[in-house]
């Protein structure tokens, strides 16, 4: 029994730990917070969303993981805890030189990306093959033959149509869904335990974002992948996610199990956002509820609490004074709000 229970707390401990991340870009007009504070879990075999609108930081929070963030961005503090398979420890990727060997070994072994455009992301000089099979090459010493065999067979994983054929194709011969494919093929390519897909069914008709999520989620079943999912789409995050992540204007202001977030929100923002879903239920004509004003710009940061001057529940003399702390709700949930903080 003993040594059952020490299985199940090695399976049940966290894979990914990101602890205070903070990632600034410094630019000539002021300093940009994109991520200020981040912290969370990603547990082994499942599926961590993390949601907000456009400009909340999610897709820096990816980036910052891999050490991929683009000039004059760097992370500024926090660890990024990546648990080493089988040794009990883990090693903080924040540490790592960005162009390091160490970090190089990293990307697409151990965490892989799923970019937000595979459009932008393919070589247009480059067939589908070559691109696939160099990442193969680069991680693994097989030959060009055995990289070529093992990429028709990721192909055909993925859902492509006469793989040995396709192999051969550029990019640009490809529909929007063909090459998200691909993409997911080039980033499992290795085996990754973690994989974080960025905005995976952006641009993509209806049909072809369900078969999309379908895919990821039985690859996920069957390669017992850790999967990180960042988009806007609250819809996505109730099919898809285990745990949630809402981010605002870089901070984490709810985390906690899909089912508490949706079914007792407690952050005024994670309210709005489901507020906005539209309903099956609604009755015709009804107007959809609105979030009101917009994220404010990066060089003009409100005071206290970012949320505060479009919070429906704000509080004078208080919300605009300090960012308010995290407040533990229980196992898993927290929510940085003075409504929950014993202020109110």
């Amino acid at each position: 029994m003993a040594k059952l229970g020490a299985a199940a707390a090695i399976s049940s401990a966290p894979v990914l730990s990101v602890r205070d991340l903070r990632t600034y870009f410094h630019q000539p007009e002021g300093l940009v917070r994109a991520v200020d504070g981040v912290s969370f879990d990603l547990n082994r075999g499942r599926t961590l969303g993390i949601v907000g609108e456009s400009g909340c930081g999610k897709s820096v929070t990816a980036r910052s993981i891999l050490g991929i963030v683009d000039q004059p961005g760097r992370v500024e503090g926090g660890e990024i805890l990546l648990a080493r398979d089988g040794m009990g420890d883990a090693i903080d990727l924040a540490k790592l030189p960005s162009k390091g060997r160490e970090i190089r070994a990293i990307r697409g072994k151990e965490i892989a990306l799923i970019f937000q455009e595979p459009t932008a992301s393919f070589s247009h000089f480059y067939t589908i093959g070559n691109q696939i099979a160099e990442t193969i090459r680069e991680h693994t010493p097989a030959s060009r033959a055995e990289a070529r065999a093992q990429t028709i067979e990721l192909l055909r994983a993925v859902g492509i149509p006469r793989p040995e054929r396709r192999i051969d194709e550029y990019p640009f011969q490809l529909s929007g869904g063909l090459r998200q494919r691909v993409m997911i093929a080039m980033a499992l390519a290795c085996e990754p335990r973690i994989v974080i897909a960025d905005e995976p069914t952006t641009a993509l008709d209806v049909t072809t974002q369900a078969q999309i999520l379908d895919l990821l989620r039985g690859l996920q079943r069957d390669r017992g992948l850790s999967l990180i999912l960042i988009t806007h789409d609250m819809g996505v995050i109730a099919e898809m996610a285990d745990d949630v992540v809402v981010m605002y204007l870089g901070r984490a202001v709810e985390t906690g199990p899909v089912a508490d977030i949706f079914h007792a929100p407690k952050h005024p923002y994670t309210q709005a956002l489901l507020r906005s879903i539209p309903s099956v239920f609604a009755r015709p004509r009804t107007r959809l509820a609105t979030l009101a004003g917009a994220i404010p710009h990066p060089y003009n940061r409100p005071a206290g609490c970012p949320f505060h001057p479009r919070c429906p529940d704000f509080m004078p003399g208080v919300c605009e004074r300090a960012a308010p702390p995290n407040v533990v709700l229980g196992a898993g949930r927290e929510v940085a709000c003075f409504l929950h903080g014993g202020v109110a």
